[in-house]
């Protein structure tokens, strides 16, 4: 076999204006913990973040280096739900972001698959909050 069996992703990048702006939200909003912030030299940082108490993939905040990657912040994803937050408690979890200024795009919508509704990011990247079925 060509690739071994056991790979994962592991990081997403994801572009930011300021690194202590997007460390903020996503730590003091979102509630997602800080697993690394290491300086880089030359202003940069690895600045990583994920849910409390995930394993999985976690988000690289970047800092937009140039006109280019700064004209892209919001829209990585060409307007569509680019990142999904699962919970175990769609209620309670739609109920606190609420209350902590998160702006959301929908009511909540009961699908299929779960409970669901389109919450934007600080800088418009679109997110679904998920409680899925069974």
């Amino acid at each position: 076999m060509f690739f071994a069996e056991n790979r994962r992703v592991a990081i997403v990048t994801l572009l930011v204006d300021e690194y202590d702006r997007a460390k903020a939200f996503y730590c003091g909003v979102l509630g997602f913990e800080c697993q690394a912030d290491q300086p880089l030299g030359d202003g940069k940082r690895w600045l990583v973040v994920k849910p409390k108490g995930q394993e999985g993939c976690g988000l690289l905040l970047a800092e937009a280096d140039g006109e280019a990657q700064r004209q892209v912040i919001g829209g990585q994803t060409g307007g569509r739900v680019g990142f999904f937050l699962h919970t175990d408690d769609f209620a309670r979890d739609h109920a606190a972001l609420l209350a902590r200024g998160v702006r959301f795009l929908e009511e909540p919508r009961h699908e299929v698959y779960g409970s669901v509704a389109v919450f934007e990011d600080l800088y418009g990247n679109r997110w679904d909050l998920l409680e899925p079925r069974g």
